[in-house]
């Protein structure tokens, strides 16, 4: 069976897909680097779309 692909994520499952410590992925959140939205006062998710647009903006070629 496949995992279900979902289209918004929480900051946590954010983290764990970019092999990140969750504090970092809450920091590039805060800091506006990976673009979310806020649901209420405690709730956060990101776009699946923005976070791969964010990771295409951040990559670099290295080696040959």
């Amino acid at each position: 069976m496949e995992a279900e692909v979902r289209d918004w994520l929480t900051v946590q499952e954010v983290a764990r897909e970019l092999r990140l410590p969750r504090s970092r992925a809450y920091e590039l959140v805060a800091r506006g680097e990976i673009p979310a939205v806020r649901i209420g006062s405690r709730t956060i998710r990101v776009h699946r779309g923005q976070l791969e647009q964010y990771l295409l903006t951040q990559r670099q070629v290295t080696g040959r």
